[in-house]
């Protein structure tokens, strides 16, 4: 059975171009103010099944918050229709339904009453609900002075414990600790295991496969994709990452870069054929060639490889190898290459640097390490952590 039930729905916002500022002003200006229509969700059908997790995904400006709005009741399609069965509970957005100068206690109360319950239906949760946000020492002053993530610790308790039979979540939790997005992470695990129908908007990628069972991807207010986690996520984070690559290219272009922006630096990706690359790919083949003083290629030495991420964090190195440096096809030196296959970093931002080992033109550069920076993004759902480990699961068969 749906539990909701989206059918060619279209919401327009008009963006004012002259609003009067004053009422002299409403006055003193002839006609109606100047507006442009802007159509923040188009044409949009989706089915949401009963007991499952959906996911929203896409840029931000995609229209998947004002689709969640239209699910919770508190956008009214321009036309279509949006038909939700059960108690809704929603968390849109920071401080939603809270007043700054009650107490944490009353907003608890006045949140509850607004989503349907009475206050001896309250009492009944409200230890839950403040164990669950961990506030207790906080629970009976003012909101207004409420950190950011208290707001969510505090509205995120009361949506997943009033008994809702549709929680809408919005990017929101992203705002927490990492020890209570853990704790929301599992107890919307809970939540979809005793039967309620979750719709999810987060930029978490790795959130949104774990826990839904469809997911659709929104791109300018219309769907792009729906379906299996796994492949809409892959579709989007392909799309994603042409868009940066168009990006890196037109910036390089203006910097006069183009066409062969590798040879204005010390190191390049390529792929096995000799082609640059803008950056590398989660569980794909990669070479990185990095190039080196004419010195130190004049006699041999050991090479190995240390990557560690923007902030400084060591990921690991290569074990040490001795390969020939070739002239060229860099600038500025002799090369070498370094092949990835397939490539376990995590998507972001890598420095690396090539340690030289060995040789009087090393000693007389002081075990000099060449560094270098490279990006990796992912095609499918990103692993957790820095690296996708492999492996293989086997059945036990007790040897």
């Amino acid at each position: 059975m749906k539990a909701i039930e989206v059918q060619d729905v279209s919401k327009r916002f008009r963006l004012y171009k002259d609003r009067p500022g004053s009422v002299k002003q409403l006055f003193t200006k002839f006609g109606r103010p100047k507006y442009d229509d802007f159509w923040a969700v188009q044409n949009v059908s989706l089915d949401i099944n009963e007991a499952s997790v959906a996911g929203l995904i896409g840029h931000n400006g995609c229209g998947k918050s004002t689709l969640l709005r239209m699910m919770a009741g508190i956008h009214f399609p321009t036309s279509g229709t949006v038909t939700t069965r059960g108690r809704i509970s929603a968390l849109l957005e920071l401080g939603a339904g809270f007043h700054p100068e009650l107490t944490g206690r009353e907003n608890v109360y006045l949140n509850a009453s607004i989503l349907g319950l009475s206050r001896k239906q309250t009492d009944v949760i409200f230890d839950r609900i403040v164990d669950f946000s961990g506030l207790s020492a906080f629970i009976d002053s003012p909101v207004k002075h409420y950190s950011s993530g208290m707001y969510v610790r505090l509205g995120f308790s009361v949506a997943v414990h009033v008994d809702p039979q549709i929680l809408l979540v919005d990017e929101v939790i992203a705002v927490g600790d990492e020890d209570f997005q853990r704790r929301c992470l599992d107890h919307l695990a809970g939540l979809k295991a005793s039967g309620v129908t979750i719709v999810l908007v987060s930029h978490n990628l790795g959130v949104i496969g774990d826990l839904c069972d469809q997911v659709t991807w929104m791109d300018h207010g219309v769907i792009r994709d729906s379906g299996e986690p796994s492949s809409v996520i892959a579709n989007y984070l392909n799309e994603v990452n042409s868009v940066e690559s168009e990006r890196l290219r037109m910036e390089a272009e203006a910097a006069g870069l183009l066409p062969t922006p590798a040879k204005a630096t010390e190191s390049e990706m390529v792929d096995d054929s000799g082609n640059p690359l803008e950056f590398g790919v989660t569980g794909q083949p990669i070479n990185l060639r990095v190039a080196l003083p004419e010195a130190l290629a004049a006699e041999e030495h050991t090479y190995s490889l240390m990557i560690q991420t923007e902030s400084g964090v060591v990921v690991g190195e290569t074990e040490m190898s001795a390969p020939m440096a070739q002239p060229g096809p860099l600038s500025n030196g002799y090369t070498i290459r370094c092949r990835f296959d397939p490539l376990l970093l995590a998507p972001g931002i890598y420095e690396g640097r090539v340690r030289v080992h060995g040789g009087k033109a090393v000693r007389a550069e002081a075990m000099r390490d060449f560094g270098f920076s490279f990006r990796v993004r992912a095609e499918s759902s990103p692993p957790g952590g820095l690296l996708r480990i492999p492996a293989t699961w086997l059945e036990d068969n007790g040897r």
